[in-house]
This record gives C-alpha cells, structure tokens and sequence, in this order.
C-alpha cells in the first residue's frame, strides 16, 4: 500500500510574464500533518488552488495522484468529493446565516428538494462536538468570535467527509488560548488518520505541530525534512536562499523632540456609545524613534489608533498635539494633512483596493499634492509611484499591474508606498508584517529603520513580541484600553509585557 496520500508531480503553471510553479514534487503521507512553507509569491497559494480545483485540469502540467489515482480536477467540487477541503485565510463563510445554513451549504440535507431541518441540526450537532464548539446550530454566524467562525470552517470541511484538509495561515487572527485548541483539534484529526497539510508564515507554529515539512523558493521544490531535521535558521536559510544573521536588524538611533501627544484620549465604542473602549489615555512620541504598542488582542490597541487617525469612536475626548500644535479636527482628511498616517492591521480590506493597479493604489492618499484644479498631473503620478515602487523593492513587472495579482508582501509594500507617498511626520503601522514571510518581514524592519533614520516617528502595534522587543525603543502595554506600562528597551522582556498586558503591576 502506497504511503502517500497525496503526490504532486512536475506541477508547473504560468501566468502572463511569470512562472508560478517550474515543476513542483510535493508528496504527503497518510495521516501526518506536513507544512508548506516559503516566501510570499514562492508558489504556495498557487499549488494549493491547484489541488483544489479553483485552477482546472488543462491549466497547469504535471500530475495530481490522491488516493492511488490520477486525478483531473475542474471545479472545486471535484476535489471536494474526492476528499479534499481548504480552508483559506479570509474565511469563506456567510455572516448573516445560521452555523446549520453554512456548513450545509450548497451540500443541504433534503427529501425530495425540501430541506430536512431536524437532520441538519442533529448532523451540526455531531460535527460541533467533533470540533469541541458548545453552540447552537441556530447561532448566526455573525455573532461568533474569529476562533470560533474558524471552528466552524473546520466542521464544514469534517461535513464533507473530507480524507486531506489544507489550512493557509488559519491561526493569523485567534488568541493563544484559541491556537492551543486549534493544535490539539488537528493532533485528534491526526489519530483519526485525517491528513492536514498546515501553511503558516510563523515558524514557532511550524515547529510545535508539524510533523514533516517542504519548502518552496521561487516556484521551486527546495527539500523536505523532517521537522526533528531543521531548526528556525536552518528552515529560514532554505526558505529565504540566504542566511539572516538578524531577525530584527534594528538600528538605535536618539530620539529627537515629542513630535505626537495625546492627552487624557477617551474613546467610546461606535456600536455601543456609553461603553468607553479607550479609558484616558495620554503618552507621547518622538521624532526618530520606534514606539510599540503591545497588549492582548481586545485590550484596545487598534481602536486607540484608528481613533486618533479619526476613523473610529462615536463620541472621542481629550487632546490629540503633532509638533505641538493641537489638531482639532478628527476626521481622517485632516489628521493626513496634519503629517499622521495609519497602515491598517487588514491591508486586503481597509488598504488596498485590490482590483485597481499599484499606481492608483500608492496615489490614491496623495491626490491633492498631484493635482491642480481637480486635474491629476499624470506624469508626476508616474513619476512618484515608479519612485516608492524602486524604493521598496516592489516586485513588478509594471505598476499598471493589479494589485490583487501580487504576493502579499508586495501588497504589504504597495500599503506602505501609499503612506509615505504623504510624507508623514508619524506613521501608525497596525501589524505590519502580519502574513508575510520572514524575507519580507527583514526588509520591511530596514524600511522601518530608513524611516527612523530620516527623521520620521513610528508607532508600531504588534502581537508578536519578539518583534516589539527587536525593533521598538520604547513600548506602552495595554489592557482593557488603558495603558499599564510603559518600558525603555533596555529593561523590557516578554515576562515584564505579559505581566502589564494581563493587569498586573
């Protein structure tokens, strides 16, 4: 009996101008949990869509055998009943119907075309207890927590009998608590001997539930090892073609004079308006440094900063000061002008638009500095963008290119070009390297680091920190929307961030 359940064979595809995948060989066993791993645009996405019928049969060359067979896939359906089910990054459900509705989508229990509503629910039931969720199937799937929709995609995928379930980045936005469930989840599918092939851009996940892995470059097929095999530099050399000697190459440069303040900041919720999110909050910034902003997810980071960009909060108090002077105006037009910017956390839906090209993208915050009388100087559009494009290293064939088409950290640069084509005194960066890879990551840390260097004020929230403490010169810790601590990167540790992310002391 054949020990592979799954075995891609010479896959190759193109696309106009570019070679996605050049003759890729990925087998996975029966029954292991096996990573995919490599740099953004390095074919992973590709391979998978690939075995999933969204790229039909005739698209692509080269061989998919699963289950001992050849098999020709032309819709997703056609790998969904053979076995097969992906569950991608932005998940596929719909918000406004029922647990039941969802995971019997398109796939509805009936007799004779009227839909068996007792069964369904008795069915759900089933696959919510295999999946350790305590809910009803009548719950609205609008009102579940991001861990818990996840849980719900996964007993979807149980639904269809499914032998092989891929995962792509499903862990990028659950807490601690929700990952651990997630991997004992995936440890039980194991002994049950269902295959989970696991993408993930975040080695430590790689390293706890991954029992073999492979690595992609370039649309190549690097190696597979065992994950006993390699360590985190062994596996980043692979993915990256060369060896990182620093995780965070971050240069320490003085501080200049307070260049942001916030003054007893009070933000109240915009669903709920007497509940405040942001309980007086004051802090400064300086020019030429990095400020981090750590905390548990909830504890208000991301509302403290969409609020003082001016696009969160019905009703926000207190006093918000760029190079001392007080900025009154709280919309988002004016806090630009003011000389703050905001990369958003979700680059895919609040700063991109994804069926527009990389030009319009970058321009799109900075029209009023190209255009005279409401007329775009094109040529100074080129001009610019092309500028922004060379400088991050944005991997192109043309900035007419559609944005949706590049890897993510190529969408994560076109983000960045859009803000420092403002030419902003503070840049706001809301997790700016969350689902890139670690090539991706390093060069946008020497971004952050050219940015210091020139002067610009960074205040950067993430949830990683290891990346708070390599790249940030001071960090504010929050929890339940006030700020706990504040430490210089001399003294800070993750024991001393979680004890003031938690609510200690």
């Amino acid at each position: 009996m054949n020990e592979y359940i799954l075995e891609m064979v010479n896959i190759s595809k193109e696309f106009p101008g570019v070679k996605a995948l050049d003759n890729v060989n990925f087998k996975v066993k029966k029954g292991e949990i096996h990573a995919l791993v490599g740099e953004n645009g390095a074919g992973k996405s590709t391979l998978m869509k690939i075995l999933s019928g969204v790229y039909p049969y005739g698209t692509y060359s080269g061989d998919i055998i699963f289950k001992g067979k050849i098999r020709q896939f032309n819709t997703i359906k056609d790998s969904e009943h053979a076995g097969i089910a992906i569950i991608y990054q932005e998940l596929a459900l719909i918000k406004q119907l029922s647990v039941c509705e969802n995971i019997f989508l398109g796939n509805e229990i009936n007799d004779r075309g009227v839909i068996n509503w007792e069964k369904s629910y008795v069915e759900t039931e089933k696959f919510l207890r295999e999946v350790r969720l305590n809910i009803k199937p009548t719950t609205l799937v609008m009102n579940l927590g991001i861990g818990q929709q996840q849980l719900v995609e996964i007993a979807k995928a149980m639904s269809k009998q499914s032998d092989l379930l891929i995962l792509d980045e499903p862990t990028s936005a659950l807490t601690e608590d929700e990952i651990d469930n997630l991997f004992d989840l995936l440890r039980g599918f194991k002994e049950k001997g269902i295959t989970c092939i696991y993408i993930s851009h975040k080695l430590d996940e790689i390293f706890k539930i991954a029992d073999r892995i492979t690595v992609l470059r370039d649309g190549i097929t690097v190696a597979t090892h065992n994950t006993a095999d390699l360590d985190e530099s062994k596996l980043i050399s692979l993915m990256v073609g060369r060896k990182l000697t620093e995780r965070f190459p971050k240069v320490r440069y003085e501080p200049g004079e307070v260049v942001l303040e916030l003054k007893n900041w009070t933000v109240f919720d915009p669903e709920i308006p007497e509940r405040k999110v942001i309980n007086n909050v004051s802090f400064t910034a300086r020019k030429g440094e990095v400020l981090g902003i750590a905390g548990l997810m909830g504890a208000g980071r991301t509302e403290l900063c969409m609020s003082i960009f001016g696009c969160y909060g019905s009703k926000v108090l207190g006093q918000l000061f760029v190079n001392g002077k007080e900025i009154k105006a709280r919309d988002p037009g004016s806090i630009i002008k003011a000389g703050v910017s905001y990369l958003s956390e979700d680059r895919k839906g609040n700063g991109l638009v994804l069926i527009q090209s990389i030009k319009k993208n970058i321009s799109m915050a900075s029209l009023d500095y190209i255009s005279k009388a409401t007329v775009i100087n094109e040529n100074e559009e080129i001009r610019m963008v092309e500028k922004y494009v060379t400088k991050l290293r944005i991997k192109t064939p043309s900035i007419e290119q559609l944005v949706g088409n590049l890897s993510g950290g190529n969408q994560q640069k076109v983000v960045l070009g859009k803000w420092l084509m403002t030419n902003p005194k503070v840049l706001i960066l809301d997790e700016p390297t969350r689902g890139i890879d670690v090539g991706a990551k390093f060069e946008i840390y020497n971004i952050i680091n050219s940015l210091v260097e020139s002067g610009v004020c960074i205040i950067m929230i993430s949830s990683e920190l290891p990346e708070i403490l390599g790249m940030s010169d001071r960090i504010l810790i929050m929890h339940e929307g006030e700020i706990r601590g504040e430490l210089h990167w001399k003294e800070a540790t993750q024991e001393k961030i979680m004890s003031y992310a938690t609510g200690g002391k």
